[in-house]
């Protein structure tokens, strides 16, 4: 019989994600699920309608154009233009995927060749590794360190080599909630500049940066525009992660590129939810800024009671995620620790030592999301204050 392993070596150590098992044994306990990042009420009911319309009106029921419907292309440029200046041709600058998630894994594939180096945040999300690793490249992590999570530039500068193909950028930063000042960005810009350099840009918590932080488009600033991919979504900015409506966008020829890989993963999807996104990104700055405040009052919410709880809570800028250290419980083991906490107190959290490629680096180190119910995070936290007695 062939001894050869069954799963391509480049994903050995992958496996199941982190989200699934924890979700799973969220599900198994009955416990509350504050590990994977999705909200527990659905967005604007006229976005809703928006899909529902589509459907009765026949629109988006066969398979849409492969670089997405025109008016959703469409929305994207006039976002991009609204909130950041960036003028984008929809027809050749604008690519529409699957989530963020194949936009990632597409622009991995196209852009990366076995042997390549690839810069990326460490803590970061799993699917980077993979996509990387599928690509045949190396990933070379730059590890953001507690509590301030801020990148080490003059780090990164020794790191860049001549294998070096591109910088993955994640800002506002998951797990860690950092998010890049424009100070650092300008410092990354030259670097990748100066090394010629492709930049790669996961913005899918673009509209999701609190205390008067700023998110700002590493594409905006000189030199970069040619040089960057930039992903986004709709289902962090509008609570239908179930859509999975993303998108690329970048200069033409990056577009092309990606799109060429893109066409062999899914092809096309969300046909319907296309034109419903399409509207929802063109609400009024009221929601985006309303959807913001509501998110920041529910980090407020959430850190208050893991610090009564007796956590370390490292207060994120951005996103709807909150890194906590467990050490003050005379805890060593996140992995560990995530494992028992839903038997122990009926709350489910993330590890943040699995997105790290040195797990003692983020060892102590506990995710929890608050995209949730009020009543549904101040449980939460009442029964998480079982680990204080």
């Amino acid at each position: 019989m062939n001894t050869r392993p069954l799963l391509n070596r480049r994903l050995d150590g992958l496996g199941t994600t982190i989200f699934a098992e924890m979700s799973a044994l969220a599900t198994a306990t009955g416990a509350i699920n504050l590990g994977q990042g999705f909200p527990d009420t659905d967005g604007p009911e006229s976005v809703r309608e928006a899909a529902v319309r589509a459907l009765r009106d026949g629109r988006g029921n066969q398979y849409p154009p492969g670089p997405g419907v025109p008016e959703l292309r469409q929305a994207i440029a006039d976002h991009q233009h609204h909130f950041y200046g960036l003028s984008l041709d929809p027809d050749t600058e604008v690519l529409v995927t699957a989530g963020a998630t194949e936009a990632i894994a597409a622009t991995m594939l196209a852009l990366l060749e076995p042997g390549d180096e690839v810069i990326a945040f460490e803590p970061f999300y799993d699917s980077y590794a993979a996509c990387i690793a599928m690509a045949g490249a190396k990933r070379v992590p730059l590890t953001l360190r507690a509590p301030s999570f801020r990148p080490d530039l003059d780090e990164l500068r020794t790191k860049i080599t001549p294998q070096t193909r591109l910088l993955l950028l994640n800002t506002p930063h998951n797990p860690t909630g950092m998010v890049l000042t424009t100070d650092e960005q300008s410092a990354i810009a030259a670097l990748a500049v100066e090394h010629d350099l492709l930049v790669v840009t996961d913005e899918v918590y673009e509209h999701l940066a609190f205390d008067g932080a700023a998110h700002v488009p590493i594409a905006t600033l000189p030199g970069m525009r040619e040089r960057t991919v930039s992903i986004s979504s709709a289902g962090k900015t509008f609570s239908f992660t179930g859509w999975k409506v993303g998108w690329v966008m970048a200069d033409g020829p990056l577009v092309s590129a990606v799109r060429t890989a893109k066409q062999y993963l899914t092809y096309v999807s969300a046909g319907a939810f296309q034109y419903a996104v399409a509207e929802a990104l063109h609400l009024p700055d009221s929601y985006f800024d309303g959807f913001r405040a509501d998110l920041q009052r529910k980090r407020d919410l959430l850190g208050d009671g893991l610090r009564a709880a007796g956590f370390e809570v490292y207060q994120p800028e951005g996103t709807y995620f909150i890194t906590t250290d467990i050490t003050p419980f005379g805890e060593k083991d996140a992995y560990a620790f995530c494992r028992t906490l839903p038997e122990r107190c009926g709350v489910v959290a993330i590890p943040n030592s699995v997105f790290y490629d040195d797990p003692d680096a983020g060892r102590t180190q506990v995710r929890f999301t608050f995209c949730k119910k009020d009543e549904v995070l101040a449980e939460a936290t009442s029964r998480l204050w079982r680990l204080a007695s």
